[in-house]
């Protein structure tokens, strides 16, 4: 005969319940993770690569497939409430590319913060400095990569959660 008592599974009809369910004082803690599926964020991330700029299309060609010493990168990336232009996940580094609507974005602050927040490094460039200056961008990105890249006032546009503490 077998005793049902000490079953190590949930009886019948009951779900497995958290450690933390019922007991006396405890309060539920809900850690959202932030690459949750989410349909619209897909279904958005999908069109901005189709309708990529120039200077997004250019940068991407030099990190896809591993073209950037080895490290991978995957473009128009959901990242909770944010789609992100590129992201090495290995690294937890942001490469954004901003055009003219960037230049007096109140948006970009709070989204900079959120990202470092959650543990990513974020690195802007101005679509300009991609189509002239395409060299030291891919050199920029890959100091980052390496560690060797720090937040100072000379390169304002480096966002490291490292820096925020």
């Amino acid at each position: 005969m077998l005793d049902v008592a000490a079953s190590p599974f949930s009886p019948r009809g009951e779900g497995a319940r958290r450690a933390d369910e019922g007991a006396p004082g405890a309060s539920k803690i809900i850690k959202q993770d932030i690459r949750k599926h989410r349909p619209v964020k897909t279904a958005q991330a999908r069109q901005l690569r189709q309708n990529e700029t120039e200077e997004e299309y250019h940068l991407w060609s030099d990190l896809r497939a591993r073209r950037l010493n080895g490290y991978k990168f995957a473009r128009q990336v959901p990242l909770g409430p944010f789609i992100v232009d590129f992201l090495c996940r290995e690294k937890r580094l942001i490469v954004e590319v901003d055009g003219f609507q960037h230049a007096d974005s109140v948006t970009d602050q709070p989204r900079t913060e959120w990202l470092n927040a959650n543990g990513y490094s974020v690195l802007r460039f101005w679509n300009h400095e991609i189509s002239r200056e395409r060299r030291s961008v891919l050199e920029t990105i890959l100091a980052a990569l390496r560690g060797r890249l720090v937040f100072s006032s000379e390169l304002p546009r480096f966002y490291s959660p490292a820096e925020q503490r």
